[in-house]
């Protein structure tokens, strides 16, 4: 009768590789860094990267909305509108919409006296006034990259200190992946309780046992 009750260790052969290999995959889970942290870190590296160079900012419009309006405070968000329309005149296919589109950047931001005329020296403004006949997609480029250097090197650097950048900064959401990862996890079940996600419960479990040993 003892020799039924008495188990030796050769009864379990497999139980010590079972507890290894679940102890690996709980190893594994922990290790791994779930969705939700990954969203997060995705959505605070954005909010970040806005201001990590002005090409980065002027990409989003939310970034070409807190430097205009920034610009504007130190009276030369021209810069901007004009940087802006060389980037919409590049989209111009036609010869006609093109020749259309020269001559009103031109009267508006290049010409002599213009309204939001901006700081061009003489030979580019001349190189533009004489393309203008038949103006090709890259005749504001020199201009328009004199104008960002400008904002760059003056403006930029002075936006990232200024309320408009920390406002923007704020306004970018960080902890939205956090949010909906509470609320994908947890459901109310008919009796009106809270019913956790299963795959959650099973890695908090998981942790609890790996704790204990």
């Amino acid at each position: 009768m003892n020799s039924l009750c008495k188990a030796s260790p050769m009864d379990f052969p497999d139980t010590k590789r079972i507890d290894i290999a679940w102890k690996s995959r709980i190893h594994t889970l922990v290790l791994s860094p779930l969705p939700w942290t990954k969203t997060i870190r995705q959505e605070t590296n954005e909010a970040s990267l806005l201001g990590e160079s002005l090409e980065t900012l002027l990409s989003k419009k939310s970034g070409q909305t807190a430097f205009w309006e920034f610009l504007k405070l130190e009276f030369s968000e021209e810069n901007l509108d004009f940087w802006l329309a060389c980037e919409e005149f590049k989209t111009c296919d036609s010869i006609e919409e093109r020749t259309q589109r020269a001559a009103t950047i031109y009267e508006e931001f290049v010409r002599d006296d213009s309204p939001k005329q901006v700081n061009l020296d003489f030979y580019t403004k001349d190189i533009i006034s004489q393309s203008l006949q038949q103006p090709s997609q890259s005749c504001f480029d020199v201009a328009q990259k004199k104008i960002y250097s400008l904002m760059k090197n003056g403006a930029f650097p002075r936006f990232l200190q200024s309320e408009q950048y920390k406002l923007l900064f704020a306004s970018t959401p960080k902890q939205s992946g956090l949010g909906k990862h509470c609320k994908a996890s947890r459901k109310v079940n008919a009796r009106g309780t809270i019913q956790r996600d299963s795959k959650t419960v099973f890695l908090w479990n998981d942790l609890c046992l790996l704790h204990k040993d």
